[in-house]
Protein backbone atom coordinates (compact mmCIF):
# COMPACT_ATOMS: atom_id res chain seq x y z
CA UNK A 1 0.00 0.00 0.00
CA UNK A 2 1.25 3.48 -0.89
CA UNK A 3 0.03 7.05 -0.65
CA UNK A 4 -1.95 6.79 -3.87
CA UNK A 5 -3.80 3.75 -2.52
CA UNK A 6 -4.59 5.67 0.65
CA UNK A 7 -5.95 8.55 -1.39
CA UNK A 8 -8.18 6.26 -3.48
CA UNK A 9 -9.44 4.42 -0.41
CA UNK A 10 -10.31 7.73 1.26
CA UNK A 11 -12.24 8.99 -1.74
CA UNK A 12 -14.25 5.77 -1.92
CA UNK A 13 -14.88 5.71 1.84
CA UNK A 14 -16.37 9.19 1.46
CA UNK A 15 -18.65 8.20 -1.45
CA UNK A 16 -16.55 9.79 -4.19
CA UNK A 17 -16.65 6.93 -6.68
CA UNK A 18 -16.26 8.60 -10.09
CA UNK A 19 -13.02 10.10 -11.37
CA UNK A 20 -12.93 12.16 -14.57
CA UNK A 21 -9.32 12.10 -15.67
CA UNK A 22 -6.64 13.28 -18.05
CA UNK A 23 -3.45 12.06 -16.35
CA UNK A 24 0.26 12.40 -17.15
CA UNK A 25 3.57 10.97 -15.99
CA UNK A 26 3.47 12.42 -12.48
CA UNK A 27 0.07 10.79 -11.86
CA UNK A 28 0.98 7.23 -12.91
CA UNK A 29 1.16 5.90 -9.37
CA UNK A 30 -2.32 7.28 -8.74
CA UNK A 31 -3.53 5.71 -12.01
CA UNK A 32 -2.05 2.39 -10.88
CA UNK A 33 -3.86 2.74 -7.57
CA UNK A 34 -7.14 3.50 -9.37
CA UNK A 35 -6.58 0.33 -11.38
CA UNK A 36 -6.57 -1.61 -8.11
CA UNK A 37 -9.92 -0.08 -7.03
CA UNK A 38 -12.72 -1.47 -9.25
CA UNK A 39 -15.37 0.45 -7.28
CA UNK A 40 -13.98 3.70 -8.71
CA UNK A 41 -15.37 4.51 -12.17
CA UNK A 42 -12.66 6.19 -14.24
CA UNK A 43 -13.77 8.31 -17.22
CA UNK A 44 -11.17 9.65 -19.63
CA UNK A 45 -11.54 13.11 -21.18
CA UNK A 46 -9.31 14.06 -24.11
CA UNK A 47 -9.02 17.65 -22.89
CA UNK A 48 -8.99 18.95 -19.34
CA UNK A 49 -11.91 21.30 -20.01
CA UNK A 50 -13.97 18.19 -20.73
CA UNK A 51 -12.80 16.65 -17.44
CA UNK A 52 -13.76 19.62 -15.27
CA UNK A 53 -17.00 20.31 -17.16
CA UNK A 54 -18.06 16.67 -16.87
CA UNK A 55 -17.32 16.67 -13.14
CA UNK A 56 -19.58 19.74 -12.89
CA UNK A 57 -22.45 18.05 -14.75
CA UNK A 58 -22.06 14.90 -12.70
CA UNK A 59 -22.25 16.72 -9.36
CA UNK A 60 -25.22 18.86 -10.40
CA UNK A 61 -27.24 15.69 -10.98
CA UNK A 62 -25.70 13.28 -8.43
CA UNK A 63 -25.75 15.83 -5.58
CA UNK A 64 -22.28 14.72 -4.58
CA UNK A 65 -18.77 15.47 -5.83
CA UNK A 66 -16.75 13.59 -8.39
CA UNK A 67 -12.97 13.65 -8.45
CA UNK A 68 -10.89 14.97 -11.30
CA UNK A 69 -7.34 13.94 -12.09
CA UNK A 70 -5.23 16.60 -13.82
CA UNK A 71 -1.58 16.82 -14.87
CA UNK A 72 0.41 19.53 -13.08
CA UNK A 73 -0.16 23.26 -13.51
CA UNK A 74 -0.61 23.28 -17.31
CA UNK A 75 -3.17 20.47 -17.20
CA UNK A 76 -5.06 22.27 -14.45
CA UNK A 77 -4.80 25.46 -16.48
CA UNK A 78 -6.48 23.78 -19.45
CA UNK A 79 -9.44 22.98 -17.22
CA UNK A 80 -9.81 26.38 -15.58
CA UNK A 81 -12.60 27.79 -17.76
CA UNK A 82 -15.02 25.08 -16.71
CA UNK A 83 -13.72 25.20 -13.14
CA UNK A 84 -14.75 28.86 -13.23
CA UNK A 85 -18.25 27.81 -14.35
CA UNK A 86 -18.39 25.17 -11.63
CA UNK A 87 -17.28 27.64 -8.98
CA UNK A 88 -20.02 30.04 -10.06
CA UNK A 89 -22.52 27.20 -9.91
CA UNK A 90 -21.24 26.26 -6.43
CA UNK A 91 -20.74 22.70 -7.67
CA UNK A 92 -18.99 20.28 -5.30
CA UNK A 93 -15.77 18.95 -6.84
CA UNK A 94 -12.47 17.42 -5.67
CA UNK A 95 -9.55 18.09 -8.00
CA UNK A 96 -6.46 15.89 -7.67
CA UNK A 97 -3.60 17.67 -9.41
CA UNK A 98 -0.31 15.84 -9.75
CA UNK A 99 3.03 17.58 -9.34
CA UNK A 100 6.72 16.78 -9.42
CA UNK A 101 8.26 14.89 -6.53
CA UNK A 102 9.01 17.30 -3.69
CA UNK A 103 12.79 17.00 -4.09
CA UNK A 104 12.60 17.50 -7.88
CA UNK A 105 10.87 20.90 -7.85
CA UNK A 106 14.11 22.73 -7.00
CA UNK A 107 15.60 21.81 -10.37
CA UNK A 108 13.00 23.77 -12.36
CA UNK A 109 12.17 21.03 -14.88
CA UNK A 110 10.15 22.12 -17.95
CA UNK A 111 6.75 21.29 -16.40
CA UNK A 112 7.48 22.99 -13.08
CA UNK A 113 4.88 25.66 -12.30
CA UNK A 114 3.11 27.41 -9.46
CA UNK A 115 0.25 24.91 -9.17
CA UNK A 116 -1.22 26.68 -6.13
CA UNK A 117 -1.19 29.95 -8.05
CA UNK A 118 -3.01 28.35 -10.97
CA UNK A 119 -5.57 26.66 -8.73
CA UNK A 120 -6.42 29.39 -6.25
CA UNK A 121 -8.61 31.72 -8.38
CA UNK A 122 -10.96 28.88 -9.36
CA UNK A 123 -10.96 26.96 -6.07
CA UNK A 124 -12.50 27.57 -2.67
CA UNK A 125 -9.78 25.46 -1.00
CA UNK A 126 -6.25 24.53 -2.09
CA UNK A 127 -3.78 22.31 -0.26
CA UNK A 128 -0.52 20.57 -1.12
CA UNK A 129 0.18 17.24 0.53
CA UNK A 130 3.90 16.62 1.11
CA UNK A 131 3.77 13.32 3.03
CA UNK A 132 2.06 10.07 2.12
CA UNK A 133 0.97 9.66 5.73
CA UNK A 134 -1.05 12.89 5.48
CA UNK A 135 -2.89 12.02 2.26
CA UNK A 136 -5.94 10.39 3.79
CA UNK A 137 -6.59 13.24 6.22
CA UNK A 138 -6.02 15.85 3.52
CA UNK A 139 -8.29 14.03 1.06
CA UNK A 140 -11.02 13.75 3.70
CA UNK A 141 -10.71 17.46 4.36
CA UNK A 142 -11.01 18.15 0.61
CA UNK A 143 -14.19 16.07 0.39
CA UNK A 144 -15.63 17.78 3.45
CA UNK A 145 -14.98 21.21 1.96
CA UNK A 146 -16.45 20.18 -1.39
CA UNK A 147 -19.64 18.85 0.25
CA UNK A 148 -20.16 21.92 2.45
CA UNK A 149 -23.37 23.62 1.32
CA UNK A 150 -24.00 24.75 -1.34
CA UNK A 151 -20.86 23.13 -2.81
CA UNK A 152 -17.22 24.07 -3.20
CA UNK A 153 -14.22 23.44 -5.44
CA UNK A 154 -11.47 21.71 -3.45
CA UNK A 155 -8.05 21.22 -5.08
CA UNK A 156 -5.54 18.80 -3.58
CA UNK A 157 -2.01 18.87 -5.03
CA UNK A 158 -0.35 15.45 -5.10
CA UNK A 159 3.47 15.36 -5.44
CA UNK A 160 4.62 12.16 -7.11
CA UNK A 161 6.68 10.99 -4.14
CA UNK A 162 3.72 11.37 -1.79
CA UNK A 163 1.84 9.03 -4.13
CA UNK A 164 4.56 6.38 -4.40
CA UNK A 165 5.77 6.26 -0.79
CA UNK A 166 4.81 3.04 0.99
CA UNK A 167 2.44 3.04 3.95
CA UNK A 168 1.47 0.34 6.45
CA UNK A 169 -1.09 -2.08 5.00
CA UNK A 170 -3.53 -1.38 7.82
CA UNK A 171 -3.74 2.37 7.08
CA UNK A 172 -7.44 3.19 7.43
CA UNK A 173 -9.17 5.91 5.40
CA UNK A 174 -10.23 9.07 7.22
CA UNK A 175 -13.90 10.03 6.98
CA UNK A 176 -14.84 13.61 6.09
CA UNK A 177 -16.63 15.70 8.65
CA UNK A 178 -20.26 16.44 7.92
CA UNK A 179 -21.85 19.79 8.68
CA UNK A 180 -25.52 20.46 9.36
CA UNK A 181 -27.27 22.68 6.86
CA UNK A 182 -27.60 26.20 8.23
CA UNK A 183 -31.06 27.71 8.73
CA UNK A 184 -32.23 31.21 7.99
CA UNK A 185 -33.13 33.53 10.88
CA UNK A 186 -36.47 34.62 12.25
CA UNK A 187 -35.51 38.23 11.51
CA UNK A 188 -34.98 37.37 7.84
CA UNK A 189 -38.38 35.69 7.65
CA UNK A 190 -40.08 38.64 9.35
CA UNK A 191 -38.45 41.07 6.91
CA UNK A 192 -39.69 39.00 3.95
CA UNK A 193 -43.20 38.85 5.43
CA UNK A 194 -43.20 42.64 5.83
CA UNK A 195 -42.12 43.12 2.22
CA UNK A 196 -44.85 40.83 0.90
CA UNK A 197 -47.51 42.47 3.07
CA UNK A 198 -46.42 45.98 2.16
CA UNK A 199 -48.92 46.20 -0.69
CA UNK A 200 -46.10 47.19 -3.03
CA UNK A 201 -44.77 45.14 -5.94
CA UNK A 202 -42.64 42.34 -4.51
CA UNK A 203 -40.57 39.71 -6.30
CA UNK A 204 -38.93 36.58 -4.95
CA UNK A 205 -35.62 36.07 -6.77
CA UNK A 206 -34.62 32.41 -6.56
CA UNK A 207 -31.24 30.79 -7.04
CA UNK A 208 -29.36 27.63 -6.13
CA UNK A 209 -31.35 25.03 -4.21
CA UNK A 210 -34.42 27.31 -4.20
CA UNK A 211 -34.96 26.07 -7.77
CA UNK A 212 -35.41 22.44 -6.72
CA UNK A 213 -38.91 20.98 -6.48
CA UNK A 214 -39.48 21.11 -2.71
CA UNK A 215 -38.47 24.78 -2.51
CA UNK A 216 -40.44 25.60 -5.66
CA UNK A 217 -43.56 24.05 -4.14
CA UNK A 218 -43.36 26.49 -1.24
CA UNK A 219 -42.53 29.43 -3.53
CA UNK A 220 -45.48 28.49 -5.75
CA UNK A 221 -47.88 28.48 -2.79
CA UNK A 222 -46.60 31.91 -1.74
CA UNK A 223 -46.94 33.33 -5.25
CA UNK A 224 -50.46 31.98 -5.74
CA UNK A 225 -51.68 33.22 -2.36
CA UNK A 226 -50.06 36.65 -2.29
CA UNK A 227 -49.49 37.66 -5.90
CA UNK A 228 -45.72 38.06 -5.52
CA UNK A 229 -43.72 37.37 -8.65
CA UNK A 230 -41.15 34.63 -9.02
CA UNK A 231 -37.97 35.11 -11.02
CA UNK A 232 -34.72 33.18 -11.14
CA UNK A 233 -31.21 34.39 -11.68
CA UNK A 234 -30.13 34.53 -15.31
CA UNK A 235 -27.66 31.64 -14.94
CA UNK A 236 -28.60 28.68 -12.76
CA UNK A 237 -26.99 25.43 -11.68
CA UNK A 238 -30.16 23.32 -11.96
CA UNK A 239 -33.87 24.03 -12.25
CA UNK A 240 -36.51 21.34 -11.82
CA UNK A 241 -39.31 22.32 -14.14
CA UNK A 242 -42.10 21.18 -16.45
CA UNK A 243 -45.21 19.16 -15.72
CA UNK A 244 -47.02 20.40 -12.61
CA UNK A 245 -43.93 22.07 -11.14
CA UNK A 246 -43.99 25.73 -10.20
CA UNK A 247 -42.94 27.87 -13.20
CA UNK A 248 -40.27 30.52 -12.68
CA UNK A 249 -39.36 33.26 -15.15
CA UNK A 250 -35.64 33.71 -15.75
CA UNK A 251 -34.20 37.23 -15.54
CA UNK A 252 -33.26 38.10 -19.14
CA UNK A 253 -29.61 38.35 -20.14
CA UNK A 254 -29.90 41.61 -22.17
CA UNK A 255 -29.56 44.63 -19.87
CA UNK A 256 -32.53 46.55 -21.26
CA UNK A 257 -34.88 43.57 -20.92
CA UNK A 258 -33.69 42.81 -17.39
CA UNK A 259 -34.13 46.42 -16.27
CA UNK A 260 -37.61 46.50 -17.81
CA UNK A 261 -38.59 43.28 -16.01
CA UNK A 262 -37.63 44.73 -12.62
CA UNK A 263 -38.56 48.37 -13.16
CA UNK A 264 -41.67 48.40 -10.95
CA UNK A 265 -40.35 46.11 -8.20
CA UNK A 266 -40.19 47.84 -4.82
CA UNK A 267 -39.19 44.84 -2.69
CA UNK A 268 -36.78 42.19 -3.96
CA UNK A 269 -36.58 39.14 -1.68
CA UNK A 270 -33.40 37.19 -2.39
CA UNK A 271 -33.61 33.42 -1.84
CA UNK A 272 -30.24 31.88 -2.60
CA UNK A 273 -29.67 34.57 -5.22
CA UNK A 274 -27.40 37.58 -5.51
CA UNK A 275 -28.67 41.07 -6.15
CA UNK A 276 -28.95 41.19 -9.96
CA UNK A 277 -26.12 42.82 -11.89
CA UNK A 278 -25.43 43.19 -15.58
CA UNK A 279 -23.29 40.52 -17.19
CA UNK A 280 -21.13 43.29 -18.65
CA UNK A 281 -20.90 47.05 -18.40
CA UNK A 282 -22.16 49.20 -21.29
CA UNK A 283 -21.88 52.96 -21.83
CA UNK A 284 -24.93 54.69 -20.44
CA UNK A 285 -26.49 51.55 -18.94
CA UNK A 286 -26.67 50.56 -15.27
CA UNK A 287 -24.58 47.84 -13.67
CA UNK A 288 -27.21 47.20 -10.98
CA UNK A 289 -30.46 45.98 -12.55
CA UNK A 290 -32.98 46.57 -9.76
CA UNK A 291 -34.41 50.10 -9.42
CA UNK A 292 -32.43 52.38 -7.08
CA UNK A 293 -35.39 52.68 -4.70
CA UNK A 294 -35.98 48.93 -4.57
CA UNK A 295 -35.55 47.52 -1.06
CA UNK A 296 -33.69 44.21 -0.96
CA UNK A 297 -34.29 41.54 1.67
CA UNK A 298 -32.19 38.39 2.06
CA UNK A 299 -34.47 35.54 3.08
CA UNK A 300 -31.73 32.94 2.68
CA UNK A 301 -28.18 32.69 1.39
CA UNK A 302 -26.88 29.88 -0.86
CA UNK A 303 -25.29 28.26 2.19
CA UNK A 304 -28.65 27.86 3.95
CA UNK A 305 -31.60 25.46 3.72
CA UNK A 306 -33.67 27.40 1.20
CA UNK A 307 -36.60 24.96 1.06
CA UNK A 308 -36.98 25.31 4.82
CA UNK A 309 -36.75 29.10 4.54
CA UNK A 310 -39.53 29.26 1.95
CA UNK A 311 -41.73 26.84 3.91
CA UNK A 312 -41.20 28.93 7.05
CA UNK A 313 -42.11 32.05 5.10
CA UNK A 314 -45.30 30.38 3.83
CA UNK A 315 -46.22 29.38 7.39
CA UNK A 316 -45.67 32.91 8.69
CA UNK A 317 -47.92 34.20 5.90
CA UNK A 318 -50.62 31.77 7.02
CA UNK A 319 -50.56 29.75 3.79
CA UNK A 320 -51.64 26.13 4.23
CA UNK A 321 -49.30 23.37 3.11
CA UNK A 322 -51.94 22.02 0.77
CA UNK A 323 -52.80 25.44 -0.68
CA UNK A 324 -52.77 25.56 -4.49
CA UNK A 325 -49.51 26.51 -6.16
CA UNK A 326 -48.78 28.82 -9.03
CA UNK A 327 -49.40 26.96 -12.30
CA UNK A 328 -47.94 27.49 -15.74
CA UNK A 329 -50.11 29.23 -18.29
CA UNK A 330 -51.33 27.05 -21.16
CA UNK A 331 -48.96 26.81 -24.11
CA UNK A 332 -49.71 29.51 -26.67
CA UNK A 333 -47.67 28.35 -29.64
CA UNK A 334 -48.21 26.03 -32.56
CA UNK A 335 -45.85 23.17 -33.30
CA UNK A 336 -44.34 23.86 -36.74
CA UNK A 337 -44.88 21.19 -39.38
CA UNK A 338 -42.84 22.26 -42.37
CA UNK A 339 -40.59 24.92 -43.83
CA UNK A 340 -37.09 26.22 -43.38
CA UNK A 341 -35.58 25.41 -40.01
CA UNK A 342 -35.25 28.29 -37.52
CA UNK A 343 -34.01 28.58 -33.97
CA UNK A 344 -37.59 29.04 -32.77
CA UNK A 345 -38.68 25.85 -34.56
CA UNK A 346 -35.85 23.90 -32.92
CA UNK A 347 -36.83 25.20 -29.47
CA UNK A 348 -40.52 24.41 -29.96
CA UNK A 349 -39.93 20.91 -31.31
CA UNK A 350 -37.46 19.98 -28.56
CA UNK A 351 -39.87 21.32 -25.92
CA UNK A 352 -42.79 19.46 -27.51
CA UNK A 353 -41.03 16.09 -27.74
CA UNK A 354 -38.98 16.27 -24.56
CA UNK A 355 -39.32 12.93 -22.74
CA UNK A 356 -40.24 12.69 -19.08
CA UNK A 357 -37.31 13.15 -16.68
CA UNK A 358 -34.99 14.34 -19.43
CA UNK A 359 -31.96 16.40 -18.47
CA UNK A 360 -31.50 19.47 -20.66
CA UNK A 361 -27.95 20.86 -20.82
CA UNK A 362 -28.23 24.32 -22.32
CA UNK A 363 -25.42 26.20 -24.00
CA UNK A 364 -27.54 27.44 -26.86
CA UNK A 365 -26.53 31.08 -26.21
CA UNK A 366 -28.58 33.31 -28.57
CA UNK A 367 -30.65 30.79 -30.51
CA UNK A 368 -32.02 29.01 -27.44
CA UNK A 369 -33.19 31.96 -25.38
CA UNK A 370 -36.84 31.14 -26.15
CA UNK A 371 -36.52 27.51 -25.05
CA UNK A 372 -37.61 28.18 -21.43
CA UNK A 373 -40.77 29.90 -22.71
CA UNK A 374 -41.74 26.96 -24.90
CA UNK A 375 -40.76 24.24 -22.41
CA UNK A 376 -42.60 25.48 -19.31
CA UNK A 377 -45.37 22.96 -20.12
CA UNK A 378 -43.02 20.18 -21.22
CA UNK A 379 -42.77 16.87 -19.40
CA UNK A 380 -40.94 17.15 -16.04
CA UNK A 381 -37.24 17.71 -16.65
CA UNK A 382 -34.08 19.22 -15.20
CA UNK A 383 -32.48 22.23 -16.88
CA UNK A 384 -28.74 22.80 -16.46
CA UNK A 385 -27.19 26.03 -17.69
CA UNK A 386 -23.93 27.78 -18.35
CA UNK A 387 -23.33 29.55 -15.04
CA UNK A 388 -20.06 31.45 -15.27
CA UNK A 389 -20.16 32.72 -18.83
CA UNK A 390 -17.05 30.77 -19.94
CA UNK A 391 -18.29 29.01 -23.06
CA UNK A 392 -17.46 25.41 -23.81
CA UNK A 393 -19.43 23.65 -21.08
CA UNK A 394 -22.47 22.22 -22.87
CA UNK A 395 -21.02 18.95 -24.20
CA UNK A 396 -18.96 18.16 -21.07
CA UNK A 397 -21.89 19.07 -18.80
CA UNK A 398 -24.07 16.57 -20.65
CA UNK A 399 -21.34 13.94 -20.41
CA UNK A 400 -21.15 14.21 -16.63
CA UNK A 401 -24.93 14.35 -16.22
CA UNK A 402 -25.28 11.15 -18.24
CA UNK A 403 -22.70 9.39 -16.06
CA UNK A 404 -24.64 10.46 -12.97
CA UNK A 405 -28.07 9.47 -14.36
CA UNK A 406 -27.66 6.59 -16.80
CA UNK A 407 -31.41 5.90 -16.86
CA UNK A 408 -32.34 9.39 -18.08
CA UNK A 409 -32.11 10.91 -21.56
CA UNK A 410 -29.73 13.87 -21.73
CA UNK A 411 -30.54 16.48 -24.39
CA UNK A 412 -27.95 19.14 -25.15
CA UNK A 413 -28.84 22.42 -26.85
CA UNK A 414 -25.43 23.50 -28.09
CA UNK A 415 -24.37 26.59 -30.02
CA UNK A 416 -21.94 25.66 -32.78
CA UNK A 417 -19.18 28.12 -31.90
CA UNK A 418 -18.98 27.30 -28.21
CA UNK A 419 -19.31 23.61 -28.97
CA UNK A 420 -15.91 23.68 -30.66
CA UNK A 421 -14.22 24.56 -27.37
CA UNK A 422 -14.78 21.08 -25.94
CA UNK A 423 -15.66 18.97 -28.97
CA UNK A 424 -13.67 16.09 -27.46
CA UNK A 425 -16.54 15.40 -25.05
CA UNK A 426 -18.28 13.58 -27.92
CA UNK A 427 -15.50 10.98 -27.87
CA UNK A 428 -16.10 10.35 -24.17
CA UNK A 429 -19.83 10.02 -24.83
CA UNK A 430 -19.10 7.41 -27.50
CA UNK A 431 -16.58 5.51 -25.41
CA UNK A 432 -18.89 5.35 -22.38
CA UNK A 433 -22.00 4.79 -24.55
CA UNK A 434 -23.78 7.65 -22.81
CA UNK A 435 -27.42 8.36 -23.62
CA UNK A 436 -26.80 11.88 -24.96
CA UNK A 437 -28.73 13.55 -27.78
CA UNK A 438 -26.90 16.66 -28.95
CA UNK A 439 -28.62 19.37 -31.00
CA UNK A 440 -26.12 21.74 -32.60
CA UNK A 441 -27.76 25.10 -33.36
CA UNK A 442 -25.61 25.89 -36.38
CA UNK A 443 -26.06 29.55 -37.22
CA UNK A 444 -22.40 29.59 -38.26
CA UNK A 445 -21.44 32.66 -36.32
CA UNK A 446 -20.75 33.97 -32.84
CA UNK A 447 -24.20 35.53 -32.99
CA UNK A 448 -24.09 36.89 -29.45
CA UNK A 449 -21.03 38.95 -30.39
CA UNK A 450 -22.87 40.44 -33.37
CA UNK A 451 -25.38 41.70 -30.83
CA UNK A 452 -22.63 43.00 -28.58
CA UNK A 453 -21.15 44.95 -31.50
CA UNK A 454 -24.48 46.70 -31.87
CA UNK A 455 -24.48 47.40 -28.14
CA UNK A 456 -21.23 49.36 -28.54
CA UNK A 457 -22.64 51.30 -31.49
CA UNK A 458 -21.34 49.35 -34.51
CA UNK A 459 -24.32 48.57 -36.75
CA UNK A 460 -22.43 47.28 -39.80
CA UNK A 461 -19.20 45.47 -38.90
CA UNK A 462 -16.40 45.67 -41.43
CA UNK A 463 -14.34 42.82 -42.87
CA UNK A 464 -11.95 42.48 -39.92
CA UNK A 465 -14.79 42.35 -37.39
CA UNK A 466 -16.87 39.93 -39.48
CA UNK A 467 -13.94 37.54 -39.79
CA UNK A 468 -13.70 37.45 -35.99
CA UNK A 469 -17.45 36.91 -35.51
CA UNK A 470 -18.48 34.53 -38.34
CA UNK A 471 -17.81 30.78 -38.58
CA UNK A 472 -17.43 30.44 -42.32
CA UNK A 473 -14.70 30.09 -44.93
CA UNK A 474 -14.92 27.17 -44.22
CA UNK A 475 -18.15 26.19 -42.52
CA UNK A 476 -17.95 23.73 -39.64
CA UNK A 477 -19.17 20.28 -40.65
CA UNK A 478 -20.57 18.84 -37.45
CA UNK A 479 -21.60 15.51 -38.96
CA UNK A 480 -18.01 14.72 -39.92
CA UNK A 481 -16.67 16.11 -36.65
CA UNK A 482 -19.06 13.93 -34.64
CA UNK A 483 -18.41 10.80 -36.69
CA UNK A 484 -14.71 11.33 -36.25
CA UNK A 485 -15.35 11.11 -32.49
CA UNK A 486 -17.44 7.95 -32.87
CA UNK A 487 -20.90 9.57 -32.66
CA UNK A 488 -23.50 9.04 -35.36
CA UNK A 489 -24.79 12.34 -36.75
CA UNK A 490 -27.13 13.89 -39.30
CA UNK A 491 -27.49 17.40 -40.68
CA UNK A 492 -30.89 18.96 -41.34
CA UNK A 493 -32.13 22.35 -42.50
CA UNK A 494 -35.91 21.87 -42.65
CA UNK A 495 -38.56 21.55 -39.98
CA UNK A 496 -39.63 18.16 -41.33
CA UNK A 497 -36.07 16.86 -41.33
CA UNK A 498 -35.38 18.07 -37.81
CA UNK A 499 -38.61 16.59 -36.43
CA UNK A 500 -37.73 13.18 -37.90
CA UNK A 501 -34.15 13.30 -36.65
CA UNK A 502 -35.22 14.46 -33.20
CA UNK A 503 -37.73 11.66 -32.76
CA UNK A 504 -35.22 9.11 -34.01
CA UNK A 505 -32.56 10.43 -31.63
CA UNK A 506 -34.94 10.31 -28.67
CA UNK A 507 -35.91 6.70 -29.41
CA UNK A 508 -32.41 5.29 -29.66
CA UNK A 509 -30.00 4.73 -26.78
CA UNK A 510 -26.47 6.08 -26.87
CA UNK A 511 -24.93 9.24 -28.29
CA UNK A 512 -26.46 10.87 -31.36
CA UNK A 513 -25.95 14.35 -32.83
CA UNK A 514 -28.19 16.52 -34.98
CA UNK A 515 -26.69 19.50 -36.78
CA UNK A 516 -29.63 21.91 -37.07
CA UNK A 517 -28.62 24.41 -39.77
CA UNK A 518 -30.57 27.60 -39.05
Amino acid sequence: MNGADSLCDTLLANDVDVCFANPGTSEMHFVAALDRKPKMRCVLGLFEGVVTGAADGYARMADKPAATLLHLGPGLGNGLANLHNAKRARTPMVNIVGDHATYHVQYDAPLTSDVEGVARPMSHWVKRTTKAADLSADAAEAVGVARRSPGNIATLILPADAAWTDLPENTAPVLAKSEALAQTSADAVRAAVAAIRSGEVTTLMLGGSALRERALNAAGRIARATGVRLVSETSNRRIERGGSRTPVDRLPYPIDLAVAKLKDVRHLVLVGAKAPVGFFAYPGKPSLLAPPDCKQVVLGTPEQDLAHALEWLADELGIAQDAPRLAAAPANYEVPQSGKLTGAAVNILVAHHLPEQAIVCDESITQGREFPLYSVNSAPHDWLMLTGGAIGIGLPLATGAAVACPDRKVVTLQADGSGMYTLQALWTQARENLDCLTVILANRSYATLHGEMKNVGVQEPGRNARRMLDLEEPYLDWTHLARGMGVEAVSVDTVEGFARALQEGLKRRGPFLIEAVI
